[in-house]
């Protein structure tokens, strides 16, 4: 990452970030993918002290609100990046009922290839963007835009449907989704 780029500058605060599969490619489709990110989330909040405050994992991205317990969030964030990637990448690789396994691989390889940082794969985009949270309007703005993800994509009619969004924890003002919340 450029100096002056996209860093996460004050670890203790709360951050919007966006995880983007490379080239966009529908991963998160199968629901095996999308277990390996909510077991990965779960072991990172149990573990290594993440704080999840809203997410959503749609086809080729997801969006999360996060923050850490001891102030570590980018620590945190890249050991999630790196044990998610090898983790599907592999997934994606031995499974044989995988139709776009030759086609996903081939394009992980690539951009692993275009890397200078990756010794071969890659599977999570680098441009992150995180921005932190600095006012409760900008907070606001990130749940509904994260939240309404999945509505805009004409997946579901209304947020709290959609099983892989902490949308209906919100709507409900309490823990009834797949991922344990810290309420903003």
């Amino acid at each position: 990452m450029s100096e002056g780029g996209y860093k996460i500058r004050n670890q203790a605060a709360i951050h919007f970030i966006t995880f983007a599969v490379v080239e966009w490619v529908d991963v998160f489709t199968r629901k095996d993918y999308r277990d390996t990110v909510l077991g990965s989330i779960k072991y990172c909040q149990q573990e290594k002290g993440l704080l999840l405050h809203c997410c959503c994992i749609m086809s080729n991205h997801l969006h999360l609100i996060v923050s850490a317990k001891d102030e570590n969030l980018s620590d945190v964030l890249r050991d999630f990046k790196k044990f998610t990637s090898k983790q599907i990448i592999n997934a994606v690789t031995t499974n044989k009922q995988e139709s776009s396994r030759d086609w996903m691989i081939q394009i992980f390889n690539e951009q692993g290839e275009k890397n200078s940082r990756n010794s071969e794969n890659q599977f999570w985009r680098q441009d992150n963007q995180p921005q932190e949270l600095y006012s409760a309007a900008f907070v606001f703005q990130k749940i509904n835009y994260i939240h309404n993800n999945p509505v805009a994509a004409g997946i579901v009619e209304k947020p709290e449907y959609y099983l892989y969004s902490s949308a209906k924890d919100y709507v409900l003002a309490k823990k009834c989704g797949l991922l344990e919340l810290v309420f903003l």
